[in-house]
């Protein structure tokens, strides 16, 4: 019944019970005869919070559905796309206090299960702590934390006003547009770009398939990601470098020195050198910052006395640069970007933002009806089954094209 409700945007579940007692089709479909009672809505929360998720059947279905794409041909490790869609959770933005104030939780009126799941895992990152909510430390608090769904991330879209939302993300097969991945994260982008990596070590772990190429858009092109993909992968970045480097005062970006690796030294274009040290250690040091980049740093002799300093660095007195740790992964993805695959992958990666317009206006999720990042993950699995197994009655059952065609 869940699978029905999903597929036709049937978002209440007490709607639900009522079409399915009403709709034959959907009686067929649930094996419920003429006589046979519909289930009451309060089953499905009972299953959902009890075997549903202690079984992960939710995974299981989905993961099936995708197997069957497999054993039909429509997925192939060739191409994948990521990308994430923000979608608003279940909790008033007039329910939120500042982030950098300190919460009694204890305080809370009828705490909600997504924030008793909240206390939960803060509990297992800091076991030794007693007052764990109140003693946790992060390096840069949330603007606002909601009091009904804690894990909710507070986000804007561009003009419009900021809510309370997580992020669905998808990995794709390019050849017929499936989903062969799907995760609940968090409305942030960190969250979003970390989760590629969990889904194609799923992907790879479950169904031994990995993607020759990937495409993305620039939040995944950070050198970190970059240099995952091509190292520890072998996959291809289809995605835009992600670079920050070109200057907007007329000056000479750091692209127009030349980087020699032999002698681990950039030059600029009159030839001097740009080093990360000067002079040789007993111990050599990294010289690596927190940020994974290395420093080089030009003679503030050659720069007082070179022609091209108000061109190179007018407002201080010697030149230097930012070189990151993963240069050689970017250098490969600026070449790869220059081929004619990298171009059609840009044309197919649509096929993302294409399921995402379906998921809200055909699958009318716009808004979630769970909480919690347990409730994020259940919704997210049901909506991309019911996109795969719409896209398999497209694909896989004879006919089906031109029923849809006479039906219309």
């Amino acid at each position: 019944m869940l699978i029905v409700g999903y597929c036709f945007g049937i978002r209440s579940e007490r709607r639900l019970c009522e079409e399915v007692h009403l709709n034959l089709a959907y009686r067929w479909f649930c094996r419920l005869g003429l006589e046979d009672a519909v289930p009451e809505h309060s089953t499905f929360s009972k299953n959902r919070h009890g075997r549903f998720r202690d079984s992960d059947v939710l995974r299981h279905v989905f993961e099936s559905v995708v197997g069957r794409f497999m054993s039909e041909g429509l997925v192939k490790g060739e191409g994948f796309a990521i990308d994430a869609s923000i979608i608003r959770a279940d909790a008033s933005s007039v329910r939120g206090v500042p982030g950098s104030e300190p919460i009694d939780w204890g305080c809370v009126n009828g705490q909600s299960r997504a924030v008793r799941e909240y206390l939960e895992a803060l509990e297992e990152a800091n076991p030794a702590s007693t007052e764990v909510a109140e003693k946790v430390e992060t390096s840069t608090p949330p603007k606002r934390v909601s009091l009904t769904d804690s894990t909710a991330s507070w986000t804007a879209a561009k003009g419009g006003l900021p809510f309370f939302a997580y992020s669905t993300n998808y990995l794709i097969g390019l050849q017929a547009g499936i989903i062969v991945d799907v995760e609940a994260t968090p409305a942030n982008r960190t969250h979003e770009v970390e989760s590629t990596r969990t889904m194609i070590d799923r992907v790879e772990r479950r169904h031994d398939l990995k993607p020759r190429r990937l495409a993305g858009d620039t939040a995944y092109g950070s050198a970190a990601m970059l240099a995952w993909m091509i190292e520890e992968k072998e996959i291809a970045p289809h995605v835009p470098v992600w670079d920050k480097t070109a200057r907007k005062d007329n000056t000479l970006s750091s692209s127009e020195f030349k980087w020699d690796e032999l002698a681990n030294e950039d030059r600029c274009p009159t030839g001097h050198a740009l080093c990360s040290d000067r002079r040789k250690f007993r111990n050599p040091r990294s010289r690596v910052t927190k940020a994974g980049t290395i420093i080089y740093r030009a003679s503030q002799f050659d720069c007082e006395s070179c022609s091209m300093k108000d061109r190179c660095c007018p407002n201080t007195p010697f030149r230097k640069i930012a070189r990151s740790i993963h240069e050689a992964a970017r250098d490969k993805t600026r070449r790869i970007a220059k081929t004619p695959e990298y171009n059609q992958s840009c044309r197919e990666r649509k096929k993302v933002e294409m399921l995402f317009a379906h998921l809200n206006r055909i699958l009318k999720l716009d808004r979630l009806r769970l909480r919690g990042p347990s409730g994020a993950h259940d919704e997210f699995l049901m909506a991309a089954t019911a996109q795969n197994l719409r896209r398999m009655a497209k694909r896989l059952v004879p006919g089906s094209k031109q029923m849809n065609q006479a039906v219309a």
